[in-house]
C-alpha cells in the first residue's frame, strides 16, 4: 500500500488485528465492551485478534514503538480519540516510522467523544449514531475489510515539538469544553454538554493573530527555508511551513489581531459521535476545515450554534462571528498566553503552532460496501433469524452468504446487476443474492452473487 497514491486496498482473507484497548475511557465499561459487541463479530468474519489493554497515559505510545508490526495487519484502538493520537505519534517516532505509518488502523468508539470514529460512520453511510450502535458500525467496516488513505496533520509548536494530528486542533472555547470536563468522564458524552454550559456561564476570549494557506490558491514555491529539515526531527516535510519565527509567506490570509473565542483546524467531519460539524462534505486530499469565532458573539447565539451542530445546521445560522475556510496550512499564535490547546483531545501548552496537512497519509477503514465491488463471502450454517446475533448483523452487512456454498457476491443499484469481474468466464452470469429477501429495504434485487470461481471453475 502506498498512501500517497491514493485509491483503496483491502486487508487479507486471513486476517490478523492488535486490538489496543483503554478499559478506562469514556464511562469505563470498554473492555465488556469488546467481549459483548466487537469479538462475536470479529469471530464470524475470521479475523483473529490480539488483545492488549493500556495502564495509563501514553502507555499506547510506548507500546507500538517497540513491537514488531509484521505479526499484524491491521492496529485497531478501542477508546476515545486520544489513545488513536498516542498510536500514532507512537508510529511517526519509531525508526522505521516511514514503514510503521502505513500500517492500517481502525477506530472502536469507546471514550467520551468519539469523533474520529463518526465520522468514519458518516462517510460509510450510515445514520449519525451514538454509543453500542456507532461502536457495531465501526467493527463491521473492520469486518468489511476495505480500507481508504486519509489525512494526516502535522504540527509544529514554538516549543521545538513535532505532532501529529488525525482529527484536530483547537482553541479557546472547544479546548477548554474538551480539557476541563474530564472531571465528569463518567458521564460519556454527556460531559460535553455540562462542560459548554459551565463554560458559556463564563464565557473567555483569547488574543491572538491566525494565518491560513487557503485550499486552491496557487502556491509560488517551496519555502526558501522550510520549517522541517531538519536531522533531529523525523516526519514529512512540511513544505509550506517557514519557521515560526519568520513572518509567513506573502501569498497566505491574514487574519488581523483580535479577540477569538475559540479556533478549530479539523480533518474530519464530526467533532463528537453528535457534533457534525463539517456538513461541507468530507475534505480533500491534503486540506482540512479551518473555522473560528471572533469575540463579540452572544452566549445565547452560541447555544445555537452548538446545539444547530448536532445536524450539521450550524453554518445555516448566518452568524456574522462565525468563519470557515478550507485550508491547507495555517499559524496560531497566541498573544497572551492564556488558554490551551488541545490535539485530538489531548493537552498542549498555550503557544505558537503552525500545522500543515498531509494529503492520504495514513490508511484507515473508512468505506461502506462501494458499488459493484465483489468480495468473497464466507460459509454460513444458517439464514438469518434461525439464531445467533453475531451473525444476523453480519448478513445484514452483507459479510454472509447462505448455508454451505461458498460464492462471490456484489452490490451494486437495485435492479441493475454489476458487470462481471475482469478474468471470469463470460459464460457465467449474475444471480439476486437470497440476502434480498431478507432486508424490508429493497424491492428490487440490490446484492447479486455467482456460484463459479474466477476462469469458471465450480465451487
Amino acid at each position: 500500500m502506498d498512501p500517497a497514491g491514493g485509491g483503496g486496498s483491502l486487508l487479507p482473507e486471513r486476517c490478523r488485528v492488535l486490538v489496543l484497548l483503554n478499559p478506562r475511557g469514556g464511562k469505563g465499561k470498554a473492555l465488556q465492551l469488546f467481549w459483548s459487541h466487537v469479538q462475536p463479530l470479529l469471530a464470524q468474519a475470521g479475523i483473529s485478534f490480539t488483545l492488549m489493554l493500556t495502564e495509563r497515559r501514553n502507555h499506547a505510545r510506548e507500546l507500538v514503538q517497540g513491537l514488531e508490526l509484521g505479526r499484524w495487519d491491521a492496529l485497531v484502538v478501542m477508546s476515545g480519540d486520544g489513545l488513536m493520537y498516542e498510536v500514532v505519534n507512537g508510529l511517526m517516532e519509531r525508526p522505521d516510522w516511514e514503514t510503521a505509518i502505513r500500517k492500517p488502523l481502525c477506530s472502536l468508539p469507546a471514550g467520551s467523544g468519539n469523533a474520529l470514529a463518526a465520522s468514519l460512520n458518516h462517510y460509510a453511510g450510515y445514520e449519525q449514531v451514538t454509543n453500542e450502535d456507532l461502536l457495531t458500525n465501526c467493527t463491521l467496516l473492520l469486518c468489511r475489510r476495505l480500507l481508504e488513505p486519509m489525512n494526516l496533520l502535522s504540527l509544529q509548536t514554538a516549543s521545538g515539538l513535532r505532532l501529529f494530528s488525525v482529527l484536530s486542533l483547537s482553541w479557546g472555547f472547544i479546548a477548554d469544553v474538551d480539557l476541563e470536563s474530564e472531571k465528569f468522564r463518567r458521564l460519556g458524552e454527556l460531559r460535553f454538554t455540562l462542560g459548554t454550559f459551565l463554560r458559556l456561564a463564563a464565557l473567555r476570549v483569547y488574543r491572538g493573530r491566525l494565518a491560513y494557506l487557503p485550499a486552491g490558491r496557487g502556491v509560488p514555491g517551496v519555502p526558501a527555508s522550510p520549517a522541517v529539515d531538519r536531522q533531529d526531527q523525523q516526519g514529512p516535510t512540511d513544505a509550506h511551513l517557514v519557521p515560526l519565527e519568520e513572518p509567513v509567506p506573502a501569498h497566505w490570509t491574514v487574519v488581523p489581531e483580535q479577540d477569538f473565542v475559540l479556533v478549530l483546524a479539523l480533518l474530519h467531519s464530526h467533532l463528537g459521535s453528535e457534533m457534525f460539524a463539517a456538513p461541507m462534505g468530507r475534505s480533500a486530499a491534503g486540506t482540512m476545515h479551518l473555522f473560528y469565532v471572533r469575540a463579540g458573539v452572544s452566549r445565547a447565539t452560541l447555544l445555537r450554534l452548538f446545539l444547530a451542530m448536532e445536524k450539521g445546521k450550524h453554518l445555516e445560522q448566518a452568524c456574522p462571528y462565525l468563519v470557515y475556510a478550507p485550508v491547507v496550512a495555517f499559524r496560531l499564535e497566541p498573544k497572551d498566553g492564556k488558554g490551551v490547546f488541545a490535539a485530538d483531545g489531548e493537552l498542549l501548552v498555550s503557544e505558537a503552532v503552525q500545522g500543515q496537512v498531509h494529503a492520504d497519509y495514513i490508511w484507515m477503514d473508512r468505506r461502506g460496501l462501494s458499488p459493484a465491488r465483489v468480495v468473497v463471502g464466507r460459509r454460513s450454517k444458517r439464514t438469518p433469524g434461525e439464531g445467533g446475533k453475531a451473525e444476523d448483523v453480519l448478513w445484514k452487512a452483507g459479510l454472509c452468504l447462505p448455508k454451505a456454498r461458498m460464492r462471490l457476491w456484489a452490490r451494486s443499484p437495485a435492479g441493475c446487476p454489476p458487470p462481471l469481474p475482469v478474468g471470469a468466464s463470460p459464460v457465467l452470469s449474475w444471480e439476486p443474492h437470497p440476502m434480498n429477501q431478507n432486508t424490508n429495504k429493497v424491492t428490487l434485487p440490490a446484492y447479486w452473487c455467482y456460484s463459479r470461481c474466477w476462469g469458471g471453475s465450480g465451487v
